[in-house]
C-alpha cells in the first residue's frame, strides 16, 4: 500500500504545472502584491492558460500535425550540393581622353574607398540581366535536366527520415557519379539590355531559379565576392558558379570599353556602309564610261583626249614647218638671194678647180707666153668651168626656188590638213565635255569614299588594338570544383524549427479561440461581464480526475445528473460527502444562508438560463446541504415540463405540485403528497402530472399562498424551475422567492443568454442574488485546491475510511 501510494506521490502533477506557470508569471509581471507579483499579469496569464488547458489536445494536435508534416517534407525534398567559386573587384582604373588616347597614363578612381561601388557590384552579380547572360550561355531553355530531380538519388522518404535522426547511417553523402554532360556551355551572348524582350520572358523562370539558389557573400575586409550556388545535380552547382563569374568578369570589361565598343560598332557600321558606297560607286562609274565610250578622262588613258593632244602636238610642227618653208621660200625670192645662196653652196668647189688652172697657168706663162697651148688650153678649161659654174648656178638657183616653193606647198597642205584633223577632234572632245564633268564628279565621290574608308578602317584597328589592351579590374580568383558531399537539406534543423512554431501556433490558436468564446467560464467572468457576485463553483468531474483529489477513486458517480444502473441519480452530498463536490455545495449553502440581510432567505428559487446546465442536481445537492445543517427543508420540483426530482430519490409522481394547485387539497392532502428523504430533514414535493398550462398554475394565487404555507413549516423552500430561455415558469415564480439562485455552466452559456435571462427578471423586479458557476474546471490557485489537496493528504494516510486524521 505504501509503495502504490509513493507511486502516486511520484507522478506529474498538472496542478504543480499551473502554480509554476503562474509564478513566472509573477516574476515576469512585477510589481503589486505578493513581493512583485503583479495581479493584473496574474489574471491575463492565468486566463491565457486556462484558454491553453481547455483546448490542450487541440494544441498537440497541431503541434504534432505540423511537425510531422513539416518531418515529410522535408524527408521527401531531394540533397543539394553547393559549388563556389571567388571574384576580386579592384580599383577600377581608366584612361585619360578616353579609350583613344594615345600613352595616357591609368588613374584609379575611388572605387576602393567608396562603399557604393562595391554594392553595385554585389547588385550586379545578383541581378536579372547578369543572369539571363548565364541562363543563355548554358542554354537552360533547352536542357531537360535542370529542374530534374537527378536519378541517382534513389533514397526513400523512410530512409530520409532515418537519416534525419542518425539512424539510416551518417549525414553526408557522397555526390552522385555522374557523366559530366549536364550542361554545356556556349560562348557568351552580348549585353541582356540589348535583348528582345520576348525572349527575356521566355528565360524568367530560369532567372527566377538562379536567383533564389544564388548566395553571393562579401568577404569582410576585402574585395573578394563569394558565389554560391545549390543544386541537386553538382555538375550543374560547379558550372553555373563558374558561368556566373566569367560572365560578371566579362561584363564588367564590356562597361569598361563600352565607349570604344560603342565607337567600334559605330565604325563597323560606316565601314561596311562605305564599302558599299565605293563598290556601287565604281560600278556607276564603269557602266558610265562604257556608256560614253570612254575609257577614262584623264590625259593618259583618254583616246578622244589623247587624239587631239597629237593632233595639236603635229598642228604645231606643221605650222613651224610650214613656216620655216614659207620663210626659206621668200628669202630666195629676193633678187640676187637664191644665186648668192647656190654660189655659197658651190663655190667651194668650182673655185678650187679654177684656182688650181689659174695656177698652172701662171705657172706656164712664166716659162711660156700665152699663146702656149698648154696655156690655152688651161684658158680653155677656165672658161669652160666659169661657164659650167655659170650655168650649174643658174640651175641651182631654179631647183633652189623650185624646191622651196615645193616645200612650202607640201608643208601648207600638211598643216592645213592638219588643222583640218585638229578642229574636228576638237569638236568631239567639246562634245564630251559634259559627260567628263559628270564623270569627274563620280569619280571624285569614289575618291572620297575611299580616302574615309581607309581611314576609317586604319581607325578601327587602332580602336581594336586599344580594347586588346584594357586591363580588366575583376578576376575570377577561385573556379568552383564539383562537391563531392551535399550540404542540404537541413532536415533536422527544419523540423527543430516547426516545432515550437507550430506550438505557438497552436497556442495562438487556442488563446483566439477562447477569444471567440462567448461563454462563462471562471468567476472573473462573472463579475466583470454581469457585476453579480459567485455563489458557488463546481468543479467538473473530468477536472477532479485530472487533479487526483480523490487520491486515484473519483468515479463517475459523481457526475452532475448521472444515472446509476437503477435508474436513480446519484445526490453527490450523501454519496461522496468528503468529495471536493460536496464540499463545494456547501460552500454554496454558506454563501446562500449569508446572502439576504437580516436572515437566512426562505423561498429559494434554482433556475438557468439553458437546459441541462445542472440546476436540478444543484437544487437537490443545496436542499441536502441545507438540511444537513439542521433546517427543515422542503424540495419542490418546480419543472413541470421536464421533471425529474423524482427519478434523483426514487419517488412516485403520481401526485405532486400540480395536483394540490389544480384541486382543492386539504393541509392533510398536501402533506401526503410531501415526501421525507431517509430520516433527514430534507422533505420533497415532486411535480405531479405535467399540465396542459404548466405557467398557469404556476403564477396561480394559489401557488402563491402555497409557498407561504410552506414558509410557516418549513424553514427554507428550494424550488426547480424550467429555464429561463425557454419558458416564463422560472420568471413567475422567481415573483414569490426571496433568493434567486442562478446556475451557469461553465463554458456553455453565452454572455448574451445570461444577459437577456438577468434583463427578464430585473424587469419583473427581480434580481439575481447570486450566480453557481457548474462544472468548472479549477485550477491549483481556487480556494477548492487546498480542500482537495486536504482530502488527498488524508487519503494517503486512512485510504478514504472517513476518520479524520486531526
Amino acid at each position: 500500500m505504501k509503495e502504490q501510494q509513493a507511486l502516486i506521490k511520484k507522478k506529474p502533477d498538472l496542478s504543480e504545472l499551473d502554480e509554476a506557470l503562474e509564478l513566472a508569471a509573477a516574476q515576469l509581471s512585477g510589481g503589486g502584491d505578493y513581493g512583485g507579483y503583479s495581479t493584473i499579469g496574474k489574471v491575463q496569464f492565468r486566463e491565457y492558460w486556462r484558454a491553453v488547458r481547455q483546448r490542450l489536445w487541440l494544441v498537440i494536435g497541431i503541434t504534432l500535425t505540423i511537425t510531422v508534416l513539416v518531418a515529410i517534407y522535408m524527408a521527401r525534398k531531394q540533397d543539394v550540393y553547393s559549388a563556389q567559386a571567388r571574384v576580386q573587384v579592384n580599383l577600377e582604373n581608366t584612361m585619360p581622353g578616353g579609350a583613344g588616347a594615345k600613352g595616357g597614363q591609368v588613374i584609379f578612381s575611388n572605387s576602393g574607398t567608396d562603399p557604393n561601388y562595391f554594392n553595385t557590384q554585389l547588385q550586379i552579380l545578383s541581378g536579372a540581366g547578369l543572369l539571363r547572360r548565364v541562363a543563355k550561355t548554358l542554354d537552360l531553355q533547352h536542357n531537360r535536366d535542370f529542374f530534374r530531380r537527378p536519378e541517382a538519388q534513389t533514397r526513400s522518404t523512410w530512409q530520409n527520415l532515418l537519416r534525419m535522426f542518425n539512424l539510416g547511417g551518417g549525414n553526408q553523402t557522397p555526390a552522385p557519379v555522374v557523366e559530366d554532360n549536364s550542361l554545356e556551355a556556349k560562348s557568351i551572348p552580348l549585353s541582356t539590355s540589348r535583348e528582345d524582350l520576348n525572349e527575356a520572358e521566355k528565360l524568367q523562370p530560369y532567372v527566377e531559379y538562379l536567383q533564389g539558389s544564388l548566395r553571393i557573400d562579401p568577404v569582410r575586409d576585402t574585395r573578394l565576392i563569394d558565389i554560391g550556388f545549390t543544386h541537386a545535380d553538382p555538375a550543374i552547382a560547379s558550372k553555373v558558379v563558374n558561368t556566373v563569374a566569367d560572365v560578371f568578369v566579362l561584363s564588367n570589361l564590356e562597361k569598361q570599353t563600352d565607349a570604344n565598343a560603342t565607337q567600334s560598332d559605330v565604325m563597323d557600321k560606316r565601314i561596311a556602309e562605305l564599302q558599299t558606297e565605293v563598290r556601287n560607286g565604281e560600278e556607276r562609274l564603269l557602266n558610265y564610261a562604257k556608256n560614253n565610250q570612254v575609257v577614262s578622262f584623264t590625259g593618259t588613258q583618254n583616246t578622244v583626249v589623247e587624239r587631239l593632244v597629237a593632233l595639236n602636238q603635229e598642228l604645231l610642227q606643221a605650222e613651224n614647218a610650214r613656216k620655216s618653208a614659207q620663210a626659206s621660200l621668200q628669202a630666195a625670192s629676193a633678187p640676187g638671194a637664191a644665186a648668192a645662196q647656190v654660189a655659197a653652196t658651190r663655190a667651194s668647189g668650182s673655185e678650187t678647180a679654177i684656182a688650181q688652172l689659174r695656177q698652172r697657168r701662171a705657172q706656164l706663162l712664166t716659162k711660156t707666153t700665152e699663146e702656149w697651148p698648154e696655156v690655152k688650153e688651161i684658158d680653155r678649161q677656165i672658161a669652160d668651168l666659169q661657164e659650167q659654174a655659170t650655168e650649174s648656178k643658174n640651175q641651182s638657183v631654179s631647183n633652189l626656188l623650185t624646191n622651196l616653193r615645193t616645200t612650202y606647198q607640201q608643208a601648207l597642205a600638211r598643216e592645213q590638213a592638219i588643222r583640218t584633223s585638229f578642229d574636228q577632234q576638237k569638236a568631239e572632245t567639246l562634245n564630251q565635255n559634259q559627260a567628263a564633268i559628270n564623270y569627274r564628279i563620280l569619280q571624285a565621290e569614289v575618291d572620297t569614299n575611299k580616302t574615309l574608308l581607309n581611314s576609317l578602317l586604319q581607325s578601327s584597328k587602332e580602336n581594336d588594338l586599344l580594347r586588346a589592351g584594357t586591363a580588366n579590374n575583376i578576376r575570377v580568383v577561385d573556379y568552383a570544383i564539383k562537391p563531392r558531399g551535399p550540404v542540404g537539406v537541413n532536415r533536422l534543423m527544419a523540423v527543430m524549427v516547426a516545432f515550437p512554431l507550430s506550438l505557438m501556433l497552436g497556442v495562438a490558436l487556442a488563446v483566439f479561440l477562447d477569444y471567440l468564446d462567448d461563454t462563462v467560464k471562471s468567476e472573473d467572468d462573472v463579475e466583470k461581464y454581469f457585476r453579480l457576485p459567485t455563489m458557488g463553483v463546481i468543479p467538473s468531474l473530468q477536472n477532479l480526475k485530472n487533479l487526483r483529489a480523490l487520491g486515484g477513486k473519483a468515479s463517475a458517480s459523481l457526475g452532475l445528473a448521472k444515472r446509476n444502473g437503477n435508474g436513480a441519480f446519484k445526490i453527490v452530498i450523501k454519496d461522496e460527502p468528503r468529495s471536493p463536490l460536496a464540499e463545494a455545495y456547501r460552500h454554496l449553502r454558506t454563501s446562500l444562508l449569508l446572502s439576504a440581510v437580516g436572515g437566512p432567505p426562505k423561498v429559494i428559487l434554482v433556475t438557468s438560463t439553458l437546459p441541462n446546465e445542472g440546476k436540478s442536481t444543484t437544487a437537490v445537492n443545496l436542499a441536502v446541504t441545507l438540511a444537513q445543517g439542521g433546517a427543515d427543508v422542503l424540495l419542490i420540483d418546480g419543472d413541470l415540463r421536464r421533471p425529474c426530482l423524482h427519478d434523483a430519490f426514487n419517488l412516485d409522481n403520481e401526485r405532486g405540485l400540480s395536483t394540490i394547485i389544480s384541486s382543492d387539497a386539504s393541509a392533510d392532502n398536501v402533506q401526503e403528497m410531501i415526501t421525507h428523504v431517509d430520516q433527514s430533514r430534507l422533505s420533497v414535493l415532486t411535480s405531479g402530472p405535467m399540465p396542459p398550462n404548466p405557467a398557469d398554475h404556476l403564477g396561480s394565487e394559489k401557488m402563491r399562498s402555497l409557498l407561504k404555507s410552506f414558509g410557516s413549516t418549513y424553514k427554507h423552500v428550494v424550488i426547480d424551475t424550467p429555464p429561463l430561455s425557454s419558458f416564463t415558469d422560472g420568471i413567475l415564480l422567481a415573483t414569490m422567492a426571496d433568493s434567486v439562485v442562478f446556475v451557469v455552466q461553465g463554458g456553455r452559456a453565452s454572455r448574451e443568454a445570461i444577459r437577456r435571462a438577468s434583463r427578464m427578471l430585473n424587469d419583473v423586479g427581480v434580481g439575481i442574488t447570486g450566480v453557481v458557476l457548474n462544472n468548472v474546471r479549477i485550477a491549483r490557485h481556487d480556494r477548492y485546491y487546498s480542500y482537495q489537496q486536504y482530502y488527498k493528504a488524508v487519503d494517503g494516510t486512512t485510504g478514504m475510511n472517513g476518520t479524520d486524521p486531526h
